[in-house]
């Protein structure tokens, strides 16, 4: 009689021990569940920031310093003051342009995240013209969260072609 009672107390233990597993093991995957989903947003976020700033291309100045941490560096061909000397450089050409981004790749890791991706610049002098595809190069930019926002702390943006002359004497292949 005593046996059984063992028998049964050691089989409880085990049903207990397997319950408490699996329970915690659900605790453990809504926990990770929750931080994919958390990423996927902040990667998403990443995504239509990234393609805001670029819509500002191609016309004056709207604000691109409010992308940038206050500390933030924009590396462009070794020239990081790039907006001034676009400005500075006269007129743009006429019609649109725009900038395609392709094969990006964002990791976030908590408030930090990197981005890397391409981009081709195309210009079309009106609606009736045959697009141009004028430059071209690859992008690294590294981020972080403040506020609930997304902003630029490094950015190195390289030309593959297209190269603007302004560019030709600090140009680096990287």
């Amino acid at each position: 009689m005593r046996m059984f009672r063992f028998a049964a107390l050691g089989r409880l233990v085990w049903v207990c021990a397997a319950l408490l597993l699996v329970i915690t093991a659900r605790a453990a995957l809504a926990q990770d569940q929750s931080a994919a989903l958390t990423a996927l947003l902040d990667r998403a976020q990443i995504e239509n920031m990234l393609v805001d700033y670029y819509a500002n291309l191609g016309g004056a100045d709207r604000g691109f310093g409010s992308y940038y941490t206050a500390d933030g560096v924009l590396d462009v061909n070794g020239i990081e003051d790039l907006y001034k000397r676009t400005a500075a450089s006269g007129p743009r050409p006429a019609g649109a342009f725009r900038m395609m981004l392709t094969n990006i790749k964002i990791v976030v890791n908590g408030a930090a995240a990197t981005a890397d991706c391409l981009w081709t610049g195309v210009r079309s002098a009106n609606p009736a013209a045959t697009p141009q595809f004028v430059e071209q190069g690859r992008e690294h930019d590294e981020l972080v969260k403040r506020a609930g926002r997304w902003l630029f702390r490094y950015r190195v943006i390289t030309s593959d072609g297209g190269l603007s002359a302004m560019f030709e004497k600090t140009y680096q292949k990287r």
